[in-house]
C-alpha cells in the first residue's frame, strides 16, 4: 500500500485546476473513508457480498 502522503499528492495532481479548497477537503474525506474501509477488510472486519445485498435490499425496498 502506498504511503498516505503519496496518495494525497496523486489525488491533488488528478483534480481539475479550478478545484476549490472544499473540493480538496471532500476528496480527502472520501480517500480517508476508502483507506479505512480497505484496512477493515484486510483486518477481517468486512461483510460478505450476500450480507451487503441483504442490507441494501432493505434500504432499496427490493
Amino acid at each position: 500500500m502506498k504511503p498516505v502522503k503519496d496518495n494525497i499528492a496523486d489525488m491533488i495532481h488528478n483534480l481539475p485546476d479550478d478545484s476549490t479548497v472544499e473540493d480538496i477537503q471532500y476528496h480527502l474525506y472520501v480517500l480517508d473513508k476508502i483507506q479505512k474501509g480497505q484496512k477493515s477488510i484486510k483486518d477481517g472486519q468486512g461483510i460478505s457480498n450476500e450480507d451487503a445485498k441483504a442490507r441494501l435490499s432493505k434500504w432499496l425496498g427490493n
